[in-house]
C-alpha cells in the first residue's frame, strides 16, 4: 500500500500519540523513512508540542503583535480578489 504525503499528515496526531492501527502505522513509518518533507512536518510537529507543553512563558518583543496583524492584513489584502468596480 502505498500513501500520500497529504494521507500522512492526516495521521501525523495519531503517529505521535501512538493511536494509529498497526497497518496504518506501518505504512505512515514507510514512508516518513523516504520522505524528507514528512518527516520535517513530523519533527515540526512534535517540536511544537513539546514547546506547547513546557510550562515557561516566553516574552514577545515590543510591538510583536501590531507588526504580525499588520502582516497577516497585508497577506489578506494580496489573496482576496477586487471587484471589477474596483472596490
Amino acid at each position: 500500500m502505498v500513501i500520500e504525503c497529504k494521507h500522512v499528515w492526516d495521521h501525523i496526531s495519531g503517529y505521535l500519540d501512538g493511536t494509529l492501527d498497526p497497518e496504518v502505522l506501518a505504512v505512515v513509518q514507510k514512508h516518513l523513512e523516504h520522505c524528507e518533507l514528512c518527516s520535517a512536518i513530523l519533527d515540526s510537529t512534535r517540536n511544537i508540542l513539546i514547546l506547547t507543553a513546557d510550562e515557561r512563558v516566553f516574552e514577545l518583543p515590543l510591538g510583536y503583535s501590531e507588526r504580525l496583524h499588520a502582516r497577516l492584513e497585508a497577506e489578506m489584502q494580496s489573496i482576496v480578489p477586487k471587484k471589477p468596480d474596483g472596490g
